[in-house]
């Protein structure tokens, strides 16, 4: 190759690495555009657990595409009520809200399956019937004709029964309490005579303390102690039946979600997936301990009776029923879930629960 021919080619060749150049950085930011969202939460900051899903969906998708899509979380009522979350999202108010499925109840039962319903799945099988069973499908089947795509973005796991003004033994002491309980529960609880009311989080120790509510549920210890409900409600009540496992949910708008990059859509996915599974083991860690200082502090540990147990369960069966005469959408999910729920309490009850029955008299014996 003599010299000049050398050059010529070299020149070529550089030319078509300045022209890759100029063209590299704009095909980069087409694929990685600057997105920015919004997502409103359902729940006070200063319930750091079940607020700190919204924060580690906003903190994991950032990271995962490199600052690019980033999603700033509000607090419940900075910019949209607690209870008003779907329809912002619906409405394209806001891109995503991180909330509870069963607050919209009122707008189609569906909704409750969502979360969960009363003498449903515990934390592990709502997991494993989300993500390995027909779960998301269905659920997002549904949520599309509401305008939403949506995702499981925390777990409680088993929630506790809620706090009472008196004691409760037997079902008529239940007829008339005013009680603070959210989602399709309510329809189950007034069945067997309480009057149930839809209030935020962060309302309900108000409430209770003015006399407007005579009983509330939330969650479990670790919230239940940073709310101070048992400065106004002495007694303590488990379990929370009507919430085994429930899912909290990030919902997105359904167009929003699908103008997103595909590799957006799955830094999404799994921020939405960490922040399911850090929730439950928060939970896990903080109750305990929560649990102590609670009684410390004079709360009063009670079981529902198995009068209340047996009542409210057939109470669910029945209203289960009906709805499902009446809504197709219900009634195919549920019974989807039924199906997945009897085989899987089916294994569960030689492994898990012998274990953990095992387990606690072991505990209860000072052996651990």
């Amino acid at each position: 190759m003599d010299r000049r021919s050398f050059i010529r080619k070299a020149g070529a060749t550089g030319a078509g690495a300045v022209a890759a150049g100029a063209l590299a950085a704009p095909a980069i930011a087409q694929e990685n555009p600057k997105i920015s969202w919004r997502m409103t939460s359902s729940f006070p900051k200063s319930l750091d657990t079940i607020f700190g899903g919204a924060d580690d969906v906003a903190k994991h998708v950032a990271a995962a595409t490199d600052g690019n899509f980033q999603i700033q979380t509000f607090a419940a009522a900075e910019i949209v009520p607690a209870l008003e979350a779907a329809d912002a999202v619906s409405a394209g108010t806001v891109e995503a809200a991180h909330t509870c499925s069963y607050y919209f109840v009122g707008k189609d039962p569906t909704y409750a399956i969502g979360t969960a319903i009363p003498f449903g799945l515990n934390g592990r099988l709502t997991n494993a019937w989300f993500y390995e069973g027909n779960g998301n499908a269905l659920m997002n089947e549904f949520y599309a004709t509401q305008g939403i795509y949506a995702m499981p973005a925390g777990n409680t796991g088993a929630q506790m029964g809620g706090w009472f003004r008196k004691e409760i033994n037997t079902l008529d002491d239940l007829k008339g309490v005013k009680m603070r309980i959210a989602g399709i529960a309510g329809q189950v609880m007034s069945k067997v005579g309480v009057i149930p009311q839809q209030i935020g989080g962060g309302d309900i120790y108000p409430a209770l303390e003015k006399g407007t509510i005579d009983a509330a549920e939330f969650v479990g210890p670790y919230d239940d102690l940073k709310l101070g409900l048992h400065k106004v409600a002495k007694y303590y009540y488990y379990p929370g039946w009507w919430e085994g496992g429930p899912t909290v949910h990030a919902f997105f708008n359904l167009e929003k979600w699908n103008s997103l990059p595909k590799h957006y859509q799955a830094a999404l996915t799994d921020a939405c997936a960490y922040a399911n599974t850090n929730m439950m083991a928060k939970y896990d860690m903080k109750n305990s301990g929560s649990l102590k200082q609670l009684v410390a502090e004079g709360a009063t540990l009670r079981p529902f009776s198995q009068e209340i147990m047996e009542a409210c369960f057939q109470a669910s069966m029945d209203l289960y029923k009906d709805i499902s005469s009446k809504n197709q959408y219900f009634k195919k999910i549920y019974e989807d879930q039924a199906a997945f729920k009897r085989d899987a309490y089916l294994w569960m009850q030689l492994s898990e629960y012998t274990f953990d029955t095992f387990m606690m008299i072991q505990q209860r014996a000072g052996k651990l």
